[in-house]
């Protein structure tokens, strides 16, 4: 029999469950503990900020809200392989890849809030980064014209998108992805596979093995990875992006991780899930495993982690109140920013309102 072709998905990590090694070629930036230590501060922080949020939606003062609980070491671990320079296209949660990136909480808030400006980002690299699209899977087509002009420019620039298990069954991601390999683009393409497209289950979303092997159609290094190892996920996206900026092409990762909380706070887990799936999955959730690897180090210890925990509190009521405080745009502001010249009926609309607001 002929073999027209064979593929084979490589599984990487490096750390179990209680943050034990589990071989011993550890990559080179972990040589660093002040900048793990960092890493581990941000995971922290993405934490007490998603918990802050939900406080803020079920009190009224946030509107629907989608949590980032399990996902802090997939989400930091691309953000902190990313160059200054490289694009980040977000779905709706990666929350420790933007934090990272520059991205403040309140303007996420803002965002959450209803109000567009939250994301008109102020800091860099964040500033040149997409918006979030609640759109499924079309920040992933963003992120390939964005590569593609990237290789038309000559610039040593990657874009990332980062999609969810079920976001990767749209063909927003499938024509990404395939466009990436065609022209050997430099795309990395994230799946985080929380095994849960709101309530279906990914055992039901795919036939296939493994997430990753999506993009073998497609021409692109594939590989799966413990998502909630940040070492793992750190490592594999360092190797795609500079596979992608020397012009080898583009990369799918997928980030094997899990949602601990509700698809949004609009969501209700608990009609479709079991109790012991989830408490399974707290066992291997990313804090505590990075914790213990920090802490067996001598990098890190309680009174450490306590002491952080406070500046976090402090933070957050400072993000907090900078976007309670923010004022709201005039009314007028949803004709104003659409069109350089505003059509005649906008424009009757425009001067009904501001007739209205002067009553």
């Amino acid at each position: 029999m002929t073999i027209a072709a064979k593929f084979e998905i490589e599984y990487l990590q490096y750390l179990d469950a209680d943050g034990k090694q589990v071989r011993d070629d550890l990559p080179a930036f972990t040589k660093n503990l002040d900048h793990m230590v960092e890493l581990y501060k941000l995971m922290l922080s993405t934490r007490v900020f998603d918990a802050k949020s939900i406080a803020l939606q079920r009190t009224g003062k946030l509107g629907t809200y989608a949590s980032c609980l399990g996902h802090e070491a997939a989400h930091v671990g691309v953000g902190s392989a990313m160059k200054p320079e490289d694009v980040l296209a977000p779905s709706y949660r990666e929350y420790g890849a933007q934090l990272y990136r520059g991205v403040q909480p309140r303007e996420v808030y803002m965002y959450w809030g209803g109000d567009e400006r939250g994301n008109d980002y102020q800091k860099e690299p964040a500033r040149h980064d997409f918006a979030w699209s609640v759109p499924i899977a079309t920040q992933c087509l963003h992120a390939a014209g964005s590569a593609l002009a990237f290789k038309m420019r000559g610039e040593k620039r990657v874009a990332v998108c980062m999609i969810g298990d079920g976001g990767s069954s749209k063909g927003d991601f499938n024509g990404a992805i395939n466009i990436a390999g065609a022209r050997k683009l430099p795309l990395v393409a994230v799946i985080v596979n929380n095994q849960w497209a709101i309530s279906v289950p990914r055992k039901i979303q795919s036939g296939a093995k493994t997430l990753a092997q999506k993009g073998i159609g497609a021409g692109l290094h594939c590989i799966q990875v413990d998502g909630n190892d940040i070492i793992a996920v750190r490592k594999a996206m360092e190797d795609a992006l500079e596979r992608a900026r020397k012009g080898d092409g583009g990369s799918v990762v997928e980030a094997v991780t899990y949602r601990l909380g509700d698809h949004t706070t609009a969501d209700d887990a608990r009609r479709y899930r079991g109790e012991k799936e989830v408490k399974d999955a707290w066992a291997r959730e990313p804090l505590k495993r990075l914790r213990n690897w920090l802490t067996a180090k001598g990098a890190w210890d309680d009174k450490k982690e306590e002491a952080w925990k406070a500046h976090c509190d402090e933070w957050m009521d400072d993000e907090v109140n900078a976007y309670l405080e923010t004022k709201p745009q005039p009314v007028t502001a949803m004709f104003d920013y659409m069109f350089a010249e505003l059509p005649a009926d906008l424009a009757k609309q425009r001067a009904a309102m501001l007739a209205r607001e002067a009553q």
